[in-house]
């Protein structure tokens, strides 16, 4: 890794700082009261060809990596827009990770570009009411039409953005029966067809801009070359997309922390009480140079496994350390900030509670804290299974 500044990473800095400030926080907070998706932020961060910067440059992208990915989404995240205006790109920016790497010319050439445009949005189906964690456990089913097609039926949750969404990225079972292991399961990318799927907002405390679904399949026909890799090895397909998932999540989570620590000192510099400003006391300016520090042991864990999953080094390690420091360090910035702001802070008009239902997030999902140290405990450690 090179940790000397870098001028390429320093103008997407810049260029993406520069469309965020025209989305002020009484815009983010609008459309999370309102459950409105951030459309005319969306367009703007499309026409500045941010959404499709991860895409290889021949079929119309930035021909970035996960590093720049993740500058990106950093930053807007930090810009006060949080969870909602991160989420809006970056099942787009990720969600084709496996497409990009394992799918056929045609899924390419006809998917790709439109994505890169910012004109085609992706989802993400994997997670079910009855499974959970334990994907191995997943009941929907692709069935061979006999026809070189296939017909799908079942039923997924926390299906971000379906409502937005063209296409879904999608975990189906085609061989085997649930609890079977993994290799019964099979990627496709499936049209979200209103007429064979029904799709339904899951009510939630935060990050309501960008709704997260129940979506039932019922009688889904799939085309065959819509399967993203090779029958079978579905699940082994998304763990490439899950790391830079991991990686870019934990630069969102870091971001969500800045923008709440700076708040939070901003406050505790203006906000005089006794005759003195807050901030002059350890108990208030300890806990925010603890969170500063995290945030920033966080940020370069994100982006060590960034740099290594774009060089093509095993980075499962360091993408879930990441995650999981960033989500702590994330959370604990936003309860300060919050902490800080003492009453004050369960005001929606100082927006840091808006910042703290987003940041408490992280440690929930896509995966939660305990099941990403069983990953660090088993795979890394060589300790014994405990699930």
């Amino acid at each position: 890794m090179d940790f000397a500044p870098n001028p390429d990473h320093e103008a997407i800095i810049e260029g993406v700082d520069r469309v965020c400030a025209q989305f002020d926080d009484t815009y983010w907070s609008e459309r999370d009261t309102n459950h409105e998706f951030p459309w005319a932020f969306y367009d703007a961060m499309a026409a500045g060809g941010w959404v499709g910067i991860a895409i290889p440059e021949q079929y119309g992208g930035g021909g970035g990596g996960i590093t720049e990915g993740a500058l990106v989404l950093n930053r807007v995240a930090a810009s006060g827009a949080a969870m909602n205006g991160s989420t809006a790109l970056h099942l787009t920016m990720f969600g084709l990770a496996p497409v990009i790497k394992f799918g056929n010319d045609q899924l390419k050439d006809t998917f790709l570009p439109r994505a890169a445009a910012g004109d085609l949005h992706v989802a993400f189906g994997v997670t079910e009411p009855d499974a959970g964690t334990d994907t191995s456990r997943i009941t929907t089913r692709a069935t061979d039409d006999g026809m070189g097609g296939w017909i799908i039926n079942g039923r997924k949750i926390w299906t971000s953005k379906a409502l937005e969404s063209e296409v879904c990225l999608l975990l189906a079972r085609t061989d085997g029966e649930p609890g079977d292991g993994f290799g019964g399961l099979t990627l496709f990318l499936v049209d979200l067809d209103p007429n064979h799927c029904d799709i339904a907002a899951i009510p939630k405390v935060g990050r309501n801009a960008v709704a997260s679904c129940e979506v039932a399949y019922d009688e889904l026909p799939v085309e065959g070359w819509r399967m993203v890799g090779e029958r079978g090895r579905g699940f082994h397909h998304i763990l490439h997309g899950l790391n830079a998932e991991r990686i870019l999540l934990a630069s969102m989570a870091c971001g969500i922390g800045e923008v709440a620590l700076r708040r939070a000192v901003e406050y505790a510099n203006e906000r005089e009480v006794f005759g003195r400003a807050i901030g002059r006391n350890q108990a208030v300016s300890h806990p925010l140079a603890k969170a500063h520090m995290d945030l920033h042991a966080a940020w370069t864990m994100a982006m060590q496994g960034a740099w290594r999953y774009d060089n093509g080094l095993e980075c499962g390690e360091h993408a879930n350390t990441a995650k999981y420091l960033a989500a702590e360090a994330s959370f604990f910035a936003a309860d300060q900030a919050m902490q800080t702001h003492g009453g004050l802070g369960y005001a929606s008009e100082y927006h840091v509670e808006r910042y703290w239902r987003e940041a408490r997030l992280q440690r929930i999902a896509p995966v939660s804290q305990e099941m990403t140290l069983n990953y660090i405990a088993q795979n890394v450690m060589g300790l014994p299974r405990s699930y």
